[in-house]
């Protein structure tokens, strides 16, 4: 079994004929695609047709696309040294203002039609993709002149996408000084995972000191990016970020208002769970961050990759036999890069290529428990790309609060039946590790959440220094984690570790993951309660990710998420895990 991730179907090397015949092909595609809308789109004469063409050079255009930008981006986040990599990812972004000249056409076009419904009803091709059409006719409110637009885009390149490279490329190649030895930061932050208290508080101190040599670099790229984000909302005529981001997520403020109601009022049941794995640990004042992952039993439940493989293979069958024999694929294909190494971007992430309907997975893989829960669940993104796999380009695209629905809902059925086999010391366990990972969607992702909402609200006034941040950040976290941490040792610099704050497209990159595990513990609950009948509604609501906003998505399976009972419902499941927790 290889550790190393396989690119060949996507392209053998950057020094490819089909790599060069593909730039060349999407960029005829979109002149052609471009000089269409041009003549094309002056009237709404024949609107139908035309909606029609545009739909498939759009599709065409966007699996192209995927499978190019899929091959620089992947190649680089393996090494971040890597020249040719870098050169494509340059290359691909350049083509963005021709796509986004396309969809801006679309805009104006749908703007000017008064009768899009009827329009729709006329053609199976818009029928397919009648949210797609209302949504641009939507968004076309929030457009700025064709010259503006690609002035935006071209800008871009040099602005926040740069400054995004040159962030990971710092964070990526940053070495800490750990026991007289340099290792990367994913090492060193894997080891707050160790079982030796002493390595766990050492790591942490090295980590907060290492990023003293770049917290000015990084907190330049943010400054850079969230002021670039602000400048374009503005210009767009969007109350403030955050309205920018609801609207890009398909989500309503209504149901954000109704989650985070709830999430509040569970946060004193998160605070008893960490006071109380702070007494296990021997501290008497809250728990230190340093042992926030820290492990707690005396059973080391340490597994091997080949062991992760066949463990999730055989529960995933439990769910359906089609995740199964997605996970088989995935694993038997080499779609996953496993272990960390030197230039290696940190974390887990899932690229669904729709181009090639495949999907490839970057982990950084240490054994415990928990790197078992991270292959599931980056392994549930890439089914999520797999049952959308038939759906058009087009339909494929969903909203960031969505995409944490399978991936999270894959990890509940891995703690489940760890849960269900596991001896009373392996249930501790694992009921630390599951609330643990439960505290860090909930509790850690509402002080990100805080964190960029008063860094978006200062940085309208001016920059912000290393220490604005620092503090921002240390004042986000004691609200959130109230008295549950140590005040002592928290962490002042998860702005500098966490990629999601340097994504000028994915501002507030933190609710999502809270509306995923709390949105997929909802359907856990359902599919216990309905069983393999729930398999294929499953699918259905996966598919309509797609092609519909979240309030709708949701209703689909009676849910209302504008009511905060339905996220407390959610939240009792962690709440009944805590109070479990507490009997130890």
């Amino acid at each position: 079994m290889s550790y190393n991730w396989n690119l060949d179907k996507l392209y053998t090397s950057f020094d490819s004929q089909a790599l060069e015949q593909d730039l060349k092909r999407i960029t005829e595609l979109l002149d052609t695609a471009n000089a269409f809308t041009n003549t094309s789109f002056s009237s709404t004469d024949n609107a139908v047709s035309k909606l029609e063409k545009y739909i498939d050079y759009n599709n065409q255009i966007g699996d192209l696309w995927t499978i190019l930008d899929a091959y620089g981006n992947l190649n680089y986040s393996v090494n971040t040294n890597d020249e040719k990599a870098l050169k494509l990812i340059e290359r691909v972004e350049a083509i963005m203002p021709n796509m986004t000249l396309l969809e801006v056409a679309l805009q104006k076009f749908v703007s000017k039609i008064d009768n899009l419904d009827d329009l729709i009803q006329a053609s199976p091709i818009l029928q397919e993709h009648a949210f797609m059409l209302k949504e641009n006719k939507a968004k076309s409110q929030y457009l700025l002149s064709e010259q503006e637009e690609k002035l935006l885009a071209e800008m871009k390149n040099t602005g926040s996408n740069a400054w995004n490279k040159l962030q990971d490329a710092t964070a990526s190649s940053l070495l800490v000084d750990m026991d007289g030895e340099q290792k990367t930061l994913t090492v060193v932050r894997n080891l707050a995972h160790d079982k030796d208290p002493e390595v766990r508080k050492k790591a942490y101190e090295a980590e907060l000191k290492a990023y003293e040599k770049i917290d000015k670099v990084s907190a330049s790229c943010l400054n850079a990016i969230k002021g670039e984000v602000i400048t374009v909302a503005k210009k767009r005529g969007y109350a403030s970020p955050l309205e920018m981001t609801l609207v890009h997520s398909r989500m309503d403020k209504e149901t954000l208002d109704a989650m985070i109601t709830a999430v509040k009022e569970y946060l004193p049941f998160f605070r008893k769970y960490l006071k109380k794995k702070a007494e296990l640990l021997g501290h008497k004042n809250g728990l230190p961050f340093h042992d926030l992952f820290a492990p707690i039993g005396t059973v080391d439940m340490t597994f091997t990759y080949e062991e992760t493989k066949d463990f999730i293979e055989t529960n995933f069958n439990t769910f359906s036999k089609k995740l199964g024999s997605y996970a088989k694929r995935a694993f038997d294909e080499n779609w996953i890069d496993v272990k960390p190494k030197e230039g290696k971007v940190g974390g887990a992430f899932c690229c669904n290529i729709h181009g090639i309907k495949e999907s490839r997975i970057l982990t950084n893989f240490s054994g415990t428990f928990s790197s078992v829960t991270t292959v599931a669940h980056e392994l549930g993104h890439g089914y999520h790309g797999d049952v959308l796999s038939d759906a058009t380009y087009t339909n494929s695209d969903y909203p960031m609060p969505l995409a944490e629905t399978a991936s999270i809902f894959c990890e509940i059925i891995t703690k489940t039946a760890a849960l269900n086999k596991a001896t009373k010391e392996e249930a501790l366990v694992i009921l630390d590790t599951s609330i643990t990972e439960s505290t860090q969607v909930v509790v850690d992702i509402y002080s990100r959440y805080l964190f960029e909402t008063e860094l978006f609200k200062r940085r309208e006034q001016a920059s912000l220094s290393v220490n604005d941040l620092k503090t921002i950040m240390i004042e986000a976290q004691k609200e959130a984690y109230g008295d549950g941490l140590d005040p002592e040792y928290l962490h002042p610099y998860m702005w500098a570790c966490k990629p999601h704050y340097y994504y000028a497209d994915y501002n507030f990159y933190n609710f999502p993951y809270t509306f995923g595990e709390l949105f997929a513990k909802g359907l856990y609950a359902k599919f216990k309660e309905v069983g393999s009948d729930f398999v294929s509604k499953y699918d259905a609501l996966l598919m309509e990710t797609g092609r519909n906003s979240i309030h709708n998505v949701l209703k689909t399976l009676d849910i209302d998420s504008h009511s905060s009972d339905f996220w407390r419902s959610s939240l009792e499941t962690t709440k009944e895990q805590i109070e479990q927790f507490l009997q130890y």
